[in-house]
């Protein structure tokens, strides 16, 4: 059992190295070398984990997805009406943000960058499965514009991604009060 956990505390550690390196250096100045170092292991213990460095930033990228989705759809019920499944949903994308920015940043380069491969980019995509089926039934009520998923989303949700950033360089602080000016813009962009 001891085993076991050391070798889960060892891959955690190459996790968080790699986000945090990826974070602070982008993915080209992040080599191998550097996240096993700062992970505290020997570079070849990476391989008993990842296959390479692309199934390695793969596998984190889907990791840090599933708990980014996990916070933000656990208190969603698909059974409410849309506008208030998404004032929930983007109120929890906001929160993550907000507390998990180490992880957001993390997302944020991998959404801005062709290093995640095609595979998992579509299994990250499935993680918003339950935003995707809001979209579609306010599409079909006639609440929300018919248009793209990738527009609805480039409008209502990235906007989040700027004002982090603002925030992370000490442009911007984003109190209760932006938070819900903030989605009341996300939900006008969106809506018919």
């Amino acid at each position: 059992m001891a085993k076991l956990q050391k070798s889960i505390d060892k891959r955690n550690a190459l996790i968080k190295a790699t986000i945090e390196l990826v974070n602070n250096n982008g993915f080209h100045a992040t080599p191998m070398s550097k996240i096993a170092k700062m992970a505290n292991v020997s570079p070849a213990t990476i391989y008993l984990y990842f296959e390479n460095k692309q199934d390695l930033v793969n596998q984190t990228y889907l990791e840090v997805k599933s708990k980014y989705t996990d916070f933000v759809f656990k208190t969603y019920n698909e059974n409410t009406p849309v506008k208030t499944g998404f004032e929930l949903i983007w109120k929890r994308i906001a929160e993550f943000k907000i507390n998990e920015c180490e992880y957001s940043f993390f997302l944020n380069q991998c959404n801005n960058t062709p290093i995640i491969d095609e595979p998992s980019r579509k299994e990250g995509i499935k993680h918003l499965q339950p935003l995707l089926d809001l979209w579609k039934r306010g599409k079909k009520e006639g609440v929300i514009k018919p248009f793209s998923d990738y527009i609805l989303y480039a409008y209502s949700i990235n906007p989040l991604s700027f004002l982090m950033m603002a925030q992370k360089q000490d442009e911007f602080q984003l109190t209760k009060v932006h938070i819900e000016e903030a989605f009341l813009t996300a939900w006008d962009s969106i809506k018919i």
